[in-house]
């Protein structure tokens, strides 16, 4: 059996090997956890381009030993021009297209997040040194990974022509196989740029002229001026208090209210014992609650009716509680939220941990890729909606993000960052791992690997089953049966169920770091 990796200089979780690899790397040359996560973060945008890339939008919460979690919202806002009019002027007016230029209407934030995140406290290492991983891989060529093969294949269809798409991401025209070597000039050409002139250059200047010029080319409503108005934002994070400590995670329009909820309303059904039907049963009609209540009311704060941290209140949590059936499924579906990503965490040996995700959206966001700079627009403005409610599309608003870090302080002193990607599943995946190795005493690493469920669609599945990898105990899924859920069974280690991580800092200054067997990642301590 698999166990956490153990140290004291510092961890990085990542799904991709050589992103932990420049997070730990920096990190042994005395860099913050700051600055080996923007390490990370730039070389994972290159590595694992299928699942995020510095075209789409990051998330921050950052712990100092002390102090007060901190988020940095790195969401871009919705293009000046983007309003349902303009849309139907184009063709569309019932839902936003997923793929091309008009389903780029998003500045992409995560640059923007990168220097906010690095602005927070001293720096020990220049940028240029940061971004010198993926520079190098982006240059030299990446290994393709069957992960981003297998997913190139399945979205080919919506993918093969869009702009840009093809000269970028497939070989000689044609799906690169698990060991290619893809390189990426252009995008390494854009990262030394941002390397040598700044971050802030992402979105004022030459690189953001070209974005704009290519982006308006091709039926986008992002403009130059769009760019230029961006700034990624300090927030406070959402947190709820439980038995076992105090939980937070990103404001809205993320569903981290969501993921916390799940939590909070677990914690009152004082489940004793981890992996039978209490538990799991117990955390699906969690989720079923706080997702009704996500979908119904959550978009942008400036447009919904109440706070999200009002939402999170003992009463409210009370209230919404006391509707669970422990006996008997809640009947299902909903309209699911869909979307992919990647989480990272990372822990310094000072004790400061971060928990950030980077997101394009849909596996490889529009599709829509600049050839002379490399970069490819997330799509994530798709999730805005025409018609009138709390996530309708506004110029200057900010869509529904599915992506949530997550962060707790526990009662017993620990520090724990922990996440997924999986769009809908990110709550679902929290939830489970959460409670294994908190609640229920399981090692981190086992809570990661242990079999996972997902309620609704993702990763563009058409069912809104409950989804259980097939190596759960065959009497817990007829329970399950019994109770009346609509269980479908899938392959084990599934990508359907996520690509988790978690990294815990001990008080005694034990690191702990974990990484999921699903994705081709790694945790790494020294």
């Amino acid at each position: 059996m698999l166990h956490s990796a153990l140290g004291f200089e510092g961890a990085l979780s990542a799904p991709h090997r050589a992103a932990a690899l420049a997070g730990r790397d920096v990190l042994r040359e005395g860099g913050t956890a700051v600055e080996a996560m923007v390490a990370a973060a730039a070389t994972i945008a290159v590595v694992y381009p299928h699942m995020n890339g510095i075209g789409g939008d990051g998330f921050w919460l950052i712990k100092r030993p002390g102090e007060a979690p901190v988020g940095i919202f790195a969401g871009g806002q919705a293009a000046a021009l983007a309003t349902p009019d303009w849309y139907a002027a184009q063709g569309h007016t019932q839902a936003i297209p997923a793929r091309g230029g008009l389903a780029a209407l998003t500045v992409p934030g995560t640059v923007g997040g990168w220097q906010a995140a690095l602005d927070l406290h001293a720096t020990r290492l220049p940028l240029a040194r940061l971004l010198a991983p993926a520079i190098k891989y982006a240059q030299d060529g990446i290994a393709v990974t069957g992960n981003q093969s297998r997913t190139t294949a399945e979205k080919l269809d919506g993918l093969r022509q869009i702009p840009g798409f093809a000269e970028t991401f497939l070989l000689e025209g044609a799906v690169p196989a698990p060991g290619a070597r893809l390189r990426q000039a252009a995008l390494g050409n854009t990262l030394r740029h941002l390397a040598e002139n700044g971050l802030d250059t992402y979105y004022k200047g030459p690189l953001a002229a070209s974005h704009a010029a290519w982006l308006e080319a091709h039926g986008s409503p992002l403009r130059e001026s769009d760019f230029a108005d961006y700034a990624a934002e300090r927030v406070t994070p959402l947190s709820v208090q439980t038995s076992h400590g105090r939980l937070y995670n990103m404001t809205p329009p993320t569903q981290g209210v969501a993921s916390l909820m799940i939590l909070g309303l677990f914690d009152r059904l004082n489940v004793a014992q981890g992996e039978g039907f209490d538990h799991v049963h117990g955390l699906i009609e969690a989720t079923k609650q706080a997702f009704i209540k996500r979908n119904a009311e959550l978009g942008d704060h400036t447009h919904m009716c109440s706070p999200a941290q009002d939402w999170l209140s003992g009463a409210t949590l009370d209230e919404m509680a006391a509707r669970i059936d422990p006996k008997q499924a809640l009947p299902w579906p909903h309209e699911p939220k869909a979307g992919d990503t990647i989480w990272m965490g990372a822990c310094d040996r000072d004790g400061t941990v971060v928990s950030f995700i980077q997101s394009v959206f849909w596996e490889f966001g529009s599709g829509l890729t600049c050839p002379d700079t490399g970069v490819f627009f997330q799509n994530r403005g798709a999730g805005f909606s025409l018609a009138p409610g709390a996530n309708q599309l506004a110029p200057g608003k900010r869509p529904f993000h599915t992506l949530n870090p997550a962060m707790a302080e526990l009662s017993d002193g620990r520090v724990l960052s922990y996440g997924t990607m999986g769009g809908e599943g990110q709550p679902q995946t929290q939830s489970a791992i959460f409670t294994r190795h908190v609640q229920f005493g399981m090692d981190l690493q086992s809570a990661i690997t242990a079999p996972r469920w997902l309620l609704g669609k993702t990763w563009g599945q058409d069912t809104t089953t409950l989804k259980l990898e097939d190596r759960f105990d065959p009497a817990l899924v007829a329970r399950l049966r019994e109770a009346g859920h609509d269980v479908e069974l899938i392959a084990p280690y599934s990508d359907l169920a996520g690509h988790a991580g978690a990294v815990v800092h001990h008080p005694s200054g034990l690191i702990e770091a974990a990484s999921d067997p699903r994705s081709d990642g790694a945790a790494i301590t020294d």
